[in-house]
Formats: C-alpha cells, sequence, structure tokens
C-alpha cells in the first residue's frame, strides 16, 4: 500500500510562504477593482471598461483600449492586468482540435492547460495547483508533488488566454466561443478551495464582472476530500462535481488514490450522493482503466452495486501512461467487458475520447518533461 508522503523541505525555506504573484483583476470582484483604479487617482468607471477589454473582448494589450485615456493605458493595465501565465511551449494535435499549453508563472513554476474543441462546444482543462500533493501513483503530476496553490487569477487567465485563442478560429471544426471548463488540470481544486470558488465565481459571472459562462458547463474533479465536498454543496452554485474514484473497493484504492487512507470508499461516495441531492447535478465517477489493477470483471460489478440507482454517470479513461511507468492502459476487449457490466447493472457509462497522447497529453506530463529538458542533470540520469 502507498502511504501519504513524507514532503522534504529546504531548511532555508521554513517559515516561508510561497510567493504569490501580482495582484490582478481577476482576483477582484467589480468593486474591488474599482476600489484600485480610484487608489490610482482614476475614475472607478475604467475598472469596468479594462474589465470588458479582459473578459468581454478577450483583450488585454493596452495599445487595443482606445476608449482608455492615452496616457493612462498602460498604466491601468499594468495595475489590472499583470503578466501571469508566460507560454512555455504549446502544442497541438487532433488536426488542431486539441492544443496544449504550458506556462511558466512569475516564480518559475510549471503549469498545464488544454483546449479541445468538438463540433459542438470549445472545452479548456485548466490547472488549479502547479505541482499536486495527492501523491496518486499513477499521475505525472502526482508523481511531482505540490509546488504551490495558484492564484485565482492564475487559474482564471488559463481560461480567459484559451478562450481568446477559439475566438481567434484556430480551432477549426468548432464554435469560436469557449463554453465549457472543467478543473482537471494540474492540483487537487479542492485543496486549493477558497481560491478555485472564486475562479468558479468568476468564470460564470457575466461580462464585465467575468467571463459569461454557464455554471452547468463547469466540472471541478477531486480524489475524494469528504469535508470540501460537503462545503462546496453549500456554495449555492450547480457546477458538475467528478469524482476520480478509480477503485471501488478501499484495499486497491488506499494504494491508488492515498488520501483513502482518510476517507473511505463509503463516506466519499456518502459526500458525492449528498452533493447530488443538494445541487439536483449528476455526479460523474472518474475511472481510470488500468490494465490487471483495477479493470477486473468483479471491480466492475462491485461499482455497478454502489453506484446503481444513484444520480451518477461513469465516465471512464483509458489510461494515458507517463514515460517510464509501470502502469498502462487496459485492452480494449477488457474495457468494453467492464463497460457492459456497468451498463448492465443500470449505471450511465460512457469511455472518454482519448485526445493529445502524442502531445504529452496527460496530466503532468509536459511540465515534468519540460523539466527534464532544462535541467542540466538530466543528460547523465
Amino acid at each position: 500500500m502507498t502511504s501519504l508522503p513524507l514532503i522534504s523541505v529546504d531548511p532555508d525555506a521554513r517559515g516561508r510562504r510561497p510567493a504569490m504573484p501580482p495582484r490582478h483583476l481577476a482576483d477582484l470582484d467589480l468593486p474591488g477593482r474599482q476600489a484600485l483604479v480610484t487608489e490610482l487617482g482614476e475614475p472607478a468607471f475604467r475598472a469596468k471598461q479594462v474589465s470588458n477589454h479582459y473578459f468581454g473582448r478577450l483583450v488585454r494589450d493596452p495599445a487595443q483600449m482606445t476608449d482608455l485615456p492615452a496616457a493612462t493605458r498602460e498604466r491601468l493595465a499594468g495595475t489590472l492586468l499583470p503578466t501571469l501565465l508566460t507560454p512555455v511551449r504549446e502544442l497541438a494535435c487532433d488536426d488542431g482540435a486539441t492544443r496544449k499549453a504550458l506556462w511558466r508563472l512569475h516564480d518559475g513554476a510549471l503549469v498545464e492547460s488544454v483546449l479541445m474543441g468538438y463540433p459542438d462546444r470549445v472545452t479548456v482543462c485548466i490547472s488549479s495547483q502547479a505541482g499536486c500533493g495527492m501523491a496518486c501513483p499513477f499521475c505525472a503530476t502526482g508523481q511531482a508533488g505540490l509546488t504551490r496553490n495558484l492564484s485565482t487569477a492564475e487559474i482564471v487567465d488559463q481560461a480567459v488566454y484559451l478562450a481568446g485563442v477559439a475566438a481567434s478560429g484556430a480551432v477549426a471544426g468548432s464554435p469560436p466561443r469557449l463554453s465549457h471548463v472543467v478543473f482537471m488540470g494540474m492540483g487537487e481544486p479542492l485543496a486549493n478551495y477558497s481560491r478555485v470558488v472564486a475562479a468558479i465565481r468568476r468564470l460564470v459571472a457575466p461580462a464585465p464582472e467575468g467571463l459569461g459562462l454557464s455554471q452547468r458547463h463547469i466540472t471541478v474533479s477531486t480524489v475524494g476530500l469528504v469535508p470540501a465536498i460537503r462545503r462546496l454543496a453549500s456554495e449555492d452554485l450547480s457546477v458538475t462535481l467528478a469524482l476520480s474514484l478509480h477503485a471501488p473497493d478501499d484495499g486497491l484504492r488506499d494504494e491508488l488514490v492515498p488520501v483513502n487512507q482518510r476517507w473511505k470508499v463509503s463516506e466519499v461516495l456518502d459526500a458525492a450522493w449528498d452533493y447530488a441531492d443538494t445541487t439536483g447535478r449528476r455526479v460523474s465517477i472518474e475511472y481510470a482503466m488500468i490494465k490487471d489493477v483495477n479493470d477486473q470483471p468483479w471491480r466492475a460489478d462491485l461499482l455497478g452495486r454502489l453506484l446503481a440507482g444513484k444520480l451518477a454517470h461513469v465516465n471512464l479513461i483509458p489510461l494515458n501512461p507517463t514515460p517510464g511507468s509501470r502502469w498502462d492502459a487496459s485492452p480494449k476487449p477488457v474495457e468494453r467487458e467492464f463497460v457492459r457490466r456497468l451498463r448492465d447493472a443500470g449505471v450511465s457509462t460512457t469511455v472518454r475520447d482519448t485526445r493529445g497522447r502524442e502531445i504529452d497529453g496527460a496530466c503532468g506530463q509536459l511540465a515534468a518533461a519540460e523539466d527534464r529538458d532544462s535541467d542540466p542533470r538530466a543528460a547523465t540520469a
């Protein structure tokens, strides 16, 4: 069984908190932005103008903000729209329908986002932490450990940037407007609870307050932090909860999802059902299919019994193995049998569309590759 990891600490870093990025308008609600603008000696309505550029027009270049006085554009943009994400790599596959971005943050930390275009929608998968502290052994991000939480604006800025990519028409065959956001990138969203909830509120608020997405088109993934799930149910948000279950039995889930050592399968599912009852939203059960690990027929039957009659949908995920990993995806015949058994139990089940394998599509792979490429020790490892 995998135990929760002991994280090594630099003795010189004890007592120091990670340096957070400069304040950005997405960190603030509209009254907060107005207060900041008046501190600069500008009229409060300038905050609404800049916010309309950022959220409504997806513009952050002050030269394009022609409704602002030329003498103050740079100062207002510099204060309200500091650079948070610096592109390191942007890769595309699936004829341009899948685009993965690797960003470097102000402190050198790396995070990833993915844009996925479909005929009827455009979805972005965003990160909520640099790294992850949940230590799931089959996940590239989990292997890297946690660097720090992202700020609200660092989370939102990923979605706004990729909304701009979609609006440019770069994703052929898809609508030009971002419609869905999934918190399934790097990190455990509910371990960065307050900033993730604030980011959701920015994403769903209409411009100029926010990006104007539907709450029902936002999905928040979690490995099962029970108190945070219950807290999220009280937020008066109708976002979808995605529970990364990956095993129906405690013996295996203790290994695959080490936080299960704290909150067992029954506790996690009870919290999920309470979330569904409170919000009326169907819970998505995420289940990575791992060859000879969690794909046995009896586990499909057990999962079916746990979920039968519940407001839930199973999303089976063909594992995207990380380089050098001992984990591999289940063979297709095994996957099909797993699906058949769940459906026979009356459980709605689909298999996730596989995207981005050729561009290090698994969460954390691109950041890990960048770290290897920039580390001179990698050449001799």
